[in-house]
């Protein structure tokens, strides 16, 4: 039985989560349906459009995404520091753009006065409201719903329009970051209906190029900021030219059956994380396939278990699974 996303997510683990939604049978969330010859492009722009607008009211922040035709990508990174300074009124109206709130949340709002057990039940709900706005279960859940109404309404029909719950991974340390973000972003060249990564439509890495040929960075990314130092500001760990580098280089070796190689000039975040060119490679073809829940070095998957009350053990090939513990 999968685990509830409670006891996948530990905020002590890592802030970063990759989460991928299919759709069910042959239903399509956008593109040309090859069985029916509808194109459902359009709907592209409805996932990126909701996507960025719910990370404006989450205290969550998109890292990277890919839209593709019967699922999407999307890597996440939750804030927690941010949600904890919101003021109580911050939460209440970042709520009501999601969601109708209670007449005494209104009352509040408007500045009535509220006797002692008014407030108490009132800082219930505020408290209630801010874990929701930085969990990844209840943004992928407004996403989700949103788009399966509109596209339920668009097909005139009903009933389940998505798989049963959202996969997500969490992303340990700075190597599997960069791993599954180049992974999300290289989707389309890999599905061959895009060449290079500027010419990926719907994609973060697309949305960063753009941004960077202005000497600039997508407002609606997380930024990235390079390596660790004194005052760093929020934002990725990898410098943006470098990042550019690295997708552009694994984006060259993605088919073993085509000719290539390592040029000389390697992408300055391979030395820095110290991955190799063929652990890298093996690493963003087989990202999704190879790794479960957990996405890190040893060690950092070693204090995960250890966090998320999880025993792990090496299988064959060295491919890690990871089983909930048992009950005393």
């Amino acid at each position: 039985m999968p685990l509830p996303r409670s006891a996948q997510v530990s905020l002590e683990a890592t802030p970063y989560y990759h989460c991928v939604s299919r759709c069910v049978r042959r239903a399509f969330l956008c593109g040309r349906n090859r069985q029916s010859g509808i194109d459902y492009e359009h709907r592209r722009e409805w996932i990126e459009s909701r996507m960025h607008k719910l990370a404006r009211v989450f205290a969550l922040d998109i890292a990277a995404y890919a839209v593709m035709s019967n699922h999407y990508h999307i890597v996440l990174y939750i804030d927690k520091e941010a949600a904890q300074d919101w003021s109580d009124t911050e939460v209440i109206l970042r709520w009501q753009e999601l969601f109708k709130v209670s007449h005494l949340a209104q009352r509040f709002i408007r500045g009535a006065s509220l006797d002692r057990g008014e407030k108490g039940k009132l800082k219930e709900l505020i408290d209630l409201w801010r874990e929701r706005l930085m969990d990844i279960s209840w943004f992928m859940r407004c996403l989700n719903e949103s788009i399966a109404r509109q596209a339920n309404a668009e097909d005139n029909c009903t009933g389940r329009f998505w798989e049963g719950r959202f996969k997500s991974q969490a992303l340990l340390d700075e190597k599997a970051l960069a791993a599954c973000m180049a992974y999300v972003d290289l989707n389309p060249i890999r599905a061959n209906i895009a060449k290079t990564p500027e010419d990926s439509n719907h994609t973060s890495i697309q949305q960063r190029i753009r941004a960077a040929t202005s000497g600039d960075q997508p407002k609606d990314l997380l930024p990235l900021v390079g390596g660790e130092r004194l005052n760093m500001p929020k934002g990725l760990p990898f410098q943006l030219d470098h990042y550019l580098e690295l997708v552009d280089w694994s984006g060259r070796h993605l088919d073993p059956k085509k000719r290539g190689a390592i040029s000389e000039d390697t992408p300055p975040i391979l030395n820095r994380l110290g991955i190799s060119a063929k652990h890298w490679l093996y690493l963003n073809r087989n990202f999704e396939s190879r790794f479960k829940g957990l996405v890190g070095s040893v060690e950092a998957v070693r204090q995960a278990c250890i966090q998320l009350d999880k025993r792990w053990a090496h299988g064959v090939s060295d491919c890690r699974r990871f089983l909930s513990a048992p009950s005393s």
